[in-house]
């Protein structure tokens, strides 16, 4: 075959010099045309899945014979003689003088084999696809013993650009699909694009922004205070994204809907055999988020025991599964959240005290909704948008006037609360508006009750200077530590008096510039 070494390095060079078959057959046609008598060159499969035989590249689109581009459902009896006489490997060739009907009939229109010389090659099977190659030769041609030569040698490359277009082919069904699953997830997420937006990072979220990117380069352990609905799962999450593990998974665990009897084998994972009904190891959460970020929420609710084996593993990164014998060596960051005051906890017995000196090295204060109304605007517009795309609703924007009532309510389901608050406004509205008033549950007699009260009994009991809500705020709290000397923590101090979180206090203390050692005596 080394006489025919130039054509079929030429052939193997068109073959991969594109990614698609239907634009390197031209090419090769016209090399294969100097050594054979061909008018046409044509490549067809049969797909096994649905017994359909389609064309898949033609080598001359100039050309007068019919049917060239077609597509035909074969029987299942014809189907498994055409893939048996590919895996064989055969090469047929049909002149005029042999006109019985064979797997010709079945390859190609009846006008077209009983007009000219036909070879049949098969070529290599791609998945359920099994292709092959048809030579078509011109007018009064006949095909010889040396031209079946020359079509075998090109077997090899063809089935190459068969693979390179199949390739290519799959790789765009699933670019397709995940597109598909793209857009399915972001619906469902009420999103138009994947990115996590933290809206008021550049307002009300400022210090906690700049304490996320002060932290998120390092591997120490973060614990995350906030009252429920405030997002700390959403600072968890640009933690992770802001660190070198971003990469790795982020996985939320809620310590407090795990049952006490199963979070050692949730958390660190079990062996068969463990307990009843543990048929087969299974790998813990920490071991799930080797290499990326943990997020353990509502960590207060941890169990004593789970803490201790908690502790290990911030320790050396090393955990036994469940019914183990050998530790096990993990990689993980840690991120903690809780709306609970651990300090008080640990005096109480309640968290062990060596955990939490261990995960407070860095906390994090995320305030409520009600101390960042600057970011209420464009809360209440991020939602509605949320609303308009999970609804398939009309984009409207809260007015002014919603806004006014959104910023007199006290929010104490934080953020979540409000974007419930909005979805319910949007719902309600049907599209026309937003229902704010009904969503938060305000009638005419209740609006009517406070439009009274506003104007009518302000005026009558309140006839002096009424003082800001902030100043009522610093001087209540003010009281507060002048009583506990300036304790805010623990038993008798001034968040216990005031029935507030330790964290929430500070927050609002260092927000009205309230120092707690101006009233240590």
């Amino acid at each position: 075959m080394g006489k025919y070494n130039r054509i079929l390095l030429d052939v193997f060079r068109e073959a991969c010099r594109h990614i698609k078959i239907t634009e390197s057959m031209p090419n090769i046609s016209k090399i294969v045309q100097q050594l054979l008598p061909v008018s046409q060159i044509l490549i067809r499969s049969l797909n096994r899945s649905n017994l359909q035989i389609t064309t898949i590249a033609a080598g001359f689109h100039e050309s007068t014979v019919q049917s060239i581009y077609y597509s035909k459902k074969c029987t299942q009896n014809d189907a498994d003689r055409l893939i048996v006489w590919c895996q064989k490997g055969q090469i047929l060739h049909r002149d005029r003088s042999n006109l019985a009907s064979d797997l010709f009939d079945i390859i190609l229109t009846e006008n077209i084999w009983k007009q000219t010389e036909v070879l049949l090659c098969p070529l290599k099977q791609q998945s359920e696809l099994f292709p092959f190659l048809i030579f078509l030769a011109r007018s009064k041609a006949k095909f010889t013993l040396r031209h079946r030569e020359i079509a075998k040698i090109l077997i090899e490359p063809i089935s190459l650009a068969i693979e390179n277009d199949c390739h290519v082919r799959e790789i765009v069904r699933l670019r397709e699909a995940a597109e598909a699953d793209k857009k399915t997830l972001l619906t469902k997420l009420s999103r138009n694009k994947i990115d996590d937006t933290i809206v008021g990072a550049e307002k009300g979220l400022a210090k906690v922004m700049e304490r996320v990117r002060l932290v998120a380069r390092s591997d120490v352990p973060v614990i995350i205070f906030g009252e429920t609905g405030t997002g700390k799962e959403v600072i968890a999450r640009a933690i992770h994204n802001s660190s070198t593990r971003a990469a790795g998974p982020f996985i939320r665990v809620n310590c407090g809907a795990i049952p006490p009897e199963l979070i050692d084998s949730q958390l660190f994972g079990h062996e068969r055999g463990a307990f009843t009904g543990a048929v087969e190891s299974r790998k813990g959460w920490f071991e799930r988020a080797d290499g990326g970020t943990l997020l353990l929420d509502e960590v207060a609710e941890l169990p004593l025991p789970a803490q201790v084996r908690f502790l290990r593993i911030l320790q050396d990164g090393w955990l036994e599964r469940v019914g183990g014998k050998h530790p096990i060596k993990v990689d993980v960051r840690i991120v903690l959240a809780t709306h609970r005051d651990l300090a008080t906890m640990v005096a109480k017995g309640k968290f062990r005290e060596d955990l939490w000196y261990r995960i407070a090295t860095f906390p994090v204060f995320l305030p409520p909704l009600r101390d960042r109304i600057e970011d209420l605007k464009e809360l209440a517009e991020h939602f509605a948008r949320r609303s308009a795309i999970r609804f398939g609703l009309p984009t409207l924007l809260p007015t002014d006037d919603d806004l006014k009532i959104l910023a007199a309510y006290s929010w104490p389901g934080n953020i979540r609360e409000l974007g419930a608050v909005i979805d319910r406004a949007a719902l309600l509205g049907n599209g026309k508006r937003l229902e704010i008033k009904k969503s938060l549950g305000w009638n005419e007699s209740y609006e009517q009750h406070q439009n009274s009260i506003s104007t009518n009994g302000s005026q009558q009991n309140f006839s002096g200077k009424i003082s800001s809500l902030d100043d009522a705020v610093k001087k209540h709290i003010s009281q507060a530590l002048a009583l506990t000397t300036g304790r805010i923590e623990g038993n008798r101090g001034a968040a216990e008096l005031l029935k507030i979180n330790p964290h929430t206090l500070r927050a609002r203390m260092r927000k009205l510039g309230i120092k707690w050692t101006d009233y240590r005596k």
